[in-house]
């Protein structure tokens, strides 16, 4: 049976790899290896979080998002701004300047995702109201690389997350079949372009786990918009740009997502290893007093995905003092500040485009399933010859890892330092012994005759 092909955005650029293993110790997926001294990516495993990227010192990863050339494409763009992308700039800097600085690029409309966040939002009130009989806490579906993990760690868990669209995509579908409507044009001549943080959000537009058919035709790299921002910001064309709350805002930071959803029983998690850490623990049903946990793959949400180009804390700050000076200006309750923004027609609901999330195949030590299991009870014997000491020096995240990629023919027992040592000391000690039998040769003598010597025939 052959693999299953997976779309990755993360990409490894081997010239600039060192070998240096600081990629296997920070994959939570165990999806890499080093290899005659160099990164490999296990595409089965790899979730495209970017823990790799953001932590080699030789910025050797890359993630491939769209370039403003693919607008040509099509007749009419909306391009679709987050709260991220917002908490690049000071509070201070108005949200229309950087809309204008949008248009000036070449987008004909803006659509912001905050107030689909909030749609998605009541979506997960609801939800979780209408939740009976089943385990929590509930899981948040909104972080694609968090989606992934679980498909691939913990898949014991789908059945807890919530079944609704990421803001963006509920966006995409509603702009998308809006403006066709409006504008008398066919949706594929429509282009629908989200702004990401993080190479997931690409990498699940390229191959969703959560939607049939996505709505979006591609992304680009917030960190490369800001840039182009800084110098076509401000205009003077008077914009309709349909947004949301303070509530919606909030979405950008962790936290954003309980707030808007009226959840005071949740837990707001975010970093990759932390995220990983609560759901082993949710695994385990060590949390059931929980209503909700919501998850961030990256450090401080969406604001510290490795596509920005702001400090993550300069990023909170800046979305915070935002979401601070606009409630100063709503309603003190919630749901009348929300029901004020939230008068779109027919948003789309998420039963109708979201699909089932499934476990992820993983990689098979053999297509036949007696050869598998043969190959099993030697990955076992070689795990309990090999250390336990899970030092990643071999090239493999774990003793556990080199015993698959062993049984695999992708690596040898002595890959590991220690066997390869144990192996040194004892050829060493065979070659003391065997220089012990060898017998000692000694040089003839040559008599001096000095009678022979003074003779002269």
């Amino acid at each position: 049976m052959a693999p299953a092909k997976y779309y990755h955005s993360v990409q490894l650029q081997s010239d600039k790899c060192q070998g240096c293993v600081s990629c296997v110790k920070l994959c939570p997926t165990e999806a890499i290896r080093v290899r005659n001294g160099k990164a490999e990516i296990l595409g089965d495993r790899c979730i495209d979080c970017g823990a790799c990227a953001a932590g080699c010192p030789y910025h050797a990863f890359t993630v491939q998002t769209d370039t403003l050339e693919g607008l040509a494409k099509y007749a009419y763009n909306i391009v679709l701004p987050a709260p991220s992308l917002y908490s690049q700039f000071p509070a201070n800097v108005p949200l229309k300047d950087i809309w204008q600085g949008l248009h000036s690029l070449g987008f004909d409309e803006i659509f912001d995702v905050s107030l689909a966040s909030e749609y998605i939002a009541k979506e997960i009130e609801t939800y979780l109201k209408n939740y009976t009989g089943g385990r929590k806490p509930l899981i948040s579906s909104t972080c694609p690389a968090v989606m992934r993990l679980i498909q691939v760690k913990f898949p014991e868990l789908i059945k807890q997350v919530v079944p609704v669209l990421a803001p963006a995509e509920a966006a995409a579908v509603y702009v998308k079949r809006e403006a066709a409507a409006r504008k008398h044009l066919p949706e594929g001549l429509i282009g629908v372009w989200f702004i990401s943080p993080c190479p997931s959000k690409e990498t699940n537009i390229r191959q969703s786990v959560d939607v049939q058919q996505t709505a979006l035709n591609g992304s680009f790299s917030l960190s490369e918009i800001y840039g182009l921002l800084l110098k076509n910001m401000g205009g003077d064309k008077e914009l309709n740009v349909r947004t949301g709350s303070s509530y919606g805002l909030g979405w950008g930071a962790y936290g954003g997502e309980l707030a808007s959803a009226g959840i005071t029983n949740g837990l707001a998690v975010h970093g990759i290893d932390n995220v990983y850490d609560i759901l082993e623990q949710i695994s385990m049903n060590k949390m059931p007093q929980l209503d909700y946990v919501e998850c961030h793959a990256c450090q401080g949400g969406c604001l510290g995905g490795i596509l920005a180009a702001e400090n993550k804390f300069v990023a909170e700050c800046n979305l915070r003092q935002r979401i601070t000076d606009l409630r100063s200006q709503e309603p003190a309750s919630r749901q009348e500040t929300m029901a004020k923004t939230m008068v779109l027609a027919d948003f789309p609901a998420s039963a109708a485009y979201r699909k089932k999330l499934v476990p992820r195949p993983m990689m098979q030590l053999d297509d036949d399933i007696m050869e598998a299991m043969k190959k099993f009870e030697r990955m076992e014997e070689v795990l309990c010859a090999l250390p336990g000491l899970d030092c990643g020096a071999c090239g493999a995240p774990s003793c556990q890892g080199l015993a698959e990629d062993i049984v695999q023919g992708k690596a040898h027992e002595i890959d590991c330092i220690f066997k390869l040592r144990a192996s040194v000391h004892k050829l060493s000690q065979g070659m003391l012994e065997l220089a012990k039998q060898i017998p000692i040769y000694h040089e003839p003598k040559i008599l001096n005759n000095t009678e022979d010597d003074d003779y002269e025939g």
